[in-house]
């Protein structure tokens, strides 16, 4: 397997920290937590989607593409992000916006809302929640290529074996780090959504004989669902690569900690949040990291690690999103 053979724009010229978070750890009295901060990846604000946009943009320009389209929800950190990628290549992009909960969008909103203008999106068309968000990207792409430009669509979070390599190599950067720091983890924990970070992450662990199991906490969709989708996406990935894939019981995505649904706030992530800010001045975001927090610190208060164990736990950004969420968290 060579990830080099694949084209990739940089946008990180190092690796994030793999560092230890000893007050939480001490305020949980169980396992010894560890994050891998790729919240401070490059574009603007990081998060975890400019690991796959490495990979999608650097197609998009072999395509000769001069316009990104892609989609998310409202406050959507894919969104923020392929338009700051867009930004730095001289790019024009376009959003589909998803209202997965009915009226949700605002568009005089603040947290990723406002950045999409502030990042210069050329369109931002809204649907509504089961709409065919593929037929509206295609539209979209059909209006430009019109006009005598050329389109590239990016799906949802960045999420296809193109863009899930992001993770492959992420996990080998772990490893790497891993044995730099002479540090071993028990366990992963990472946000899963809409797949390709947790995708990748299997994959690429896998690939490097890393041995640490990963666990999704699911922000949107029940287990069963999720482990499929994971599993497809795994599957292809390694595909991609020409390697052998993670089988089905290397794939766990806990959905105890989704509430009402996407971006529905809960108690178990508010308090996440807070804890992190207040003992580790780490910022988690509403949505995905502060929800994969709450189910981290379930699972250490249930016993699900060993005292003594060391857990990683992988953030996946989104910090712009908490001002959206100011009433809420306050």
């Amino acid at each position: 397997m060579q990830l080099a053979r694949f084209p990739r724009r940089r946008y990180t010229p190092h690796f994030t920290p793999l560092e230890p978070l000893p007050r939480l750890s001490e305020a949980l009295g169980g396992p010894e937590i560890w994050i891998k901060r790729d919240d401070l990846l490059g574009l603007a604000a990081g998060g975890n989607k400019t690991r796959k946009l490495e990979f999608l943009v650097a197609d998009a320009l072999a395509q000769g593409a001069d316009t990104l389209i892609t989609v998310g929800a409202p406050q959507s950190n894919h969104c923020r992000l392929t338009l700051a990628a867009a930004a730095k290549e001289g790019l024009k992009c376009r959003l589909v916006l998803e209202q997965r909960i009915p009226g949700s969008y605002n568009a005089d909103a603040t947290g990723n809302n406002f950045l999409f203008g502030l990042l210069g999106a050329e369109a931002i068309d809204v649907v509504n929640a089961g709409d065919d968000l593929n037929a509206a990207m295609q539209r979209s792409a059909a209006a430009i290529e019109a006009d005598g430009r050329r389109a590239y669509i990016i799906p949802g979070g960045g999420s296809n074996a193109l863009g899930a390599l992001g993770y492959v190599s992420c996990a080998h950067e772990i490893a790497a780090q891993s044995f730099e720091q002479g540090v071993s983890f028990d366990a992963i924990v990472v946000a899963s959504g809409s797949c390709g970070t947790h995708s990748g992450l299997l994959v690429g662990a896998r690939s490097v004989n890393f041995d640490a199991p990963i666990t999704g906490i699911n922000v949107r969709r029940p287990r069963a669902e999720q482990e499929g989708n994971l599993l497809k996406l795994a599957r292809e990935t390694a595909a991609l690569l020409e390697i052998e894939p993670p089988q089905a019981k290397d794939v766990t995505a806990l959905d105890e900690w989704v509430g009402g649904g996407y971006s529905v706030p809960t108690d178990e992530m508010i308090e996440a949040v807070h804890m992190l800010a207040r003992l580790e001045g780490v910022l988690l975001d509403p949505v995905y990291s502060g929800k994969a927090m709450a189910g981290l610190i379930g699972l250490a208060r249930r016993g699900a690690f060993k005292k003594g164990e060391r857990v990683l736990f992988v953030h996946t950004g989104g910090s712009p999103a908490l001002f959206a969420y100011q009433q809420v968290l306050s």
